[in-house]
């Protein structure tokens, strides 16, 4: 079955149930971005919102699209359930009252049914993201924090979490890497190529892979560490946080003493 007939056969399954007032499409599929690897994004309004019968009134038409294999109820997010089915179709759904709309915009979604005008009702569009000051500090403490338990990493030998900690920094770097960008319509994590620029995927392909051994996971930290930290204090200057020097300072000062490693970049 193709997104689009397991789409149709969704709206057939779930257009007449009472007390489901309207259906969107979401996600790729309702901003016009989607692809040939697109997953199905939807959200449900129901009166209720997300209890248990819907639950099942949903499980019952997704398995009208093909056999599922994989079924989160509510697992991490109270009203998100995700499915797969056998040939991989991907479906998740989002289960809202009416008054529970103000993160969705016009522009976001797509109707599928809605018999109460809800989308009518509905900002054409969303004002832009502002940049998260707390969130950002929060991330470059991490990256700082996680960079100082290099120190305790090799005194324990523990070169197989080492190549872990490389992979948060990774993280942590990408994230500040999409936030310069200010890319709109960020999607999952599978989007990364069209959040960046070619200069920015440069700079990822060019960072040493992490391998379980002390000489890479100390080069690795130090790599990510003259990639992120000075891009993140520029960051920092235009977002008017105050970078927390101290900590920076002290974790250089205990990586040189146990581990005779210097600051790779240098302070403007």
């Amino acid at each position: 079955m193709t997104p689009a007939e397991a789409i149709q056969t969704i709206v057939e399954a779930t257009e007449k149930v009472e007390g489901i007032r309207a259906l969107f499409l979401s996600g790729s599929y309702g901003n016009g971005m989607a692809d040939a690897h697109s997953d199905i994004d939807l959200v449900m309004v129901t009166d209720e919102g997300a209890t248990d019968a819907l639950a099942e009134v949903w499980r019952r038409a997704v398995s009208r699209t093909g056999e599922i294999v994989l079924w989160w109820d509510r697992t991490n997010i109270p009203v998100l359930i995700n499915a797969i089915t056998d040939d991989w179709i991907r479906i998740d759904l989002i289960i809202l009252k009416p008054d529970q709309m103000g993160a969705h915009s016009q522009d976001t979604l797509k109707v599928l049914f809605d018999h109460a005008g809800i989308f009518d009702g509905l900002p054409k569009t969303l004002p832009d993201r502002k940049p998260d000051a707390r969130k950002f500090l929060y991330q470059v403490e991490e990256f700082i924090r996680i960079l100082g338990l290099l120190h305790v990493a090799a005194g324990r030998e523990e070169y197989i979490n080492g190549v872990l900690g490389v992979f948060h920094l990774r993280n942590l770097l990408v994230e500040l890497l999409i936030e310069e960008t200010a890319a709109p319509n960020r999607g999952g994590i599978l989007h990364l190529n069209r959040l960046i620029s070619d200069a920015q995927k440069e700079l990822l392909t060019s960072l040493p892979p992490p391998k379980p051994n002390r000489h890479s996971m100390i080069e690795t930290h130090l790599a990510y560490a003259e990639a992120y930290i000075p891009r993140a204090r520029k960051r920092a200057v235009d977002l008017g946080i105050d970078w927390p020097e101290r900590f920076e300072a002290a974790t250089w000062n205990v990586l040189k003493e146990r581990l005779s490693i210097e600051r790779p970049y240098q302070l403007e």
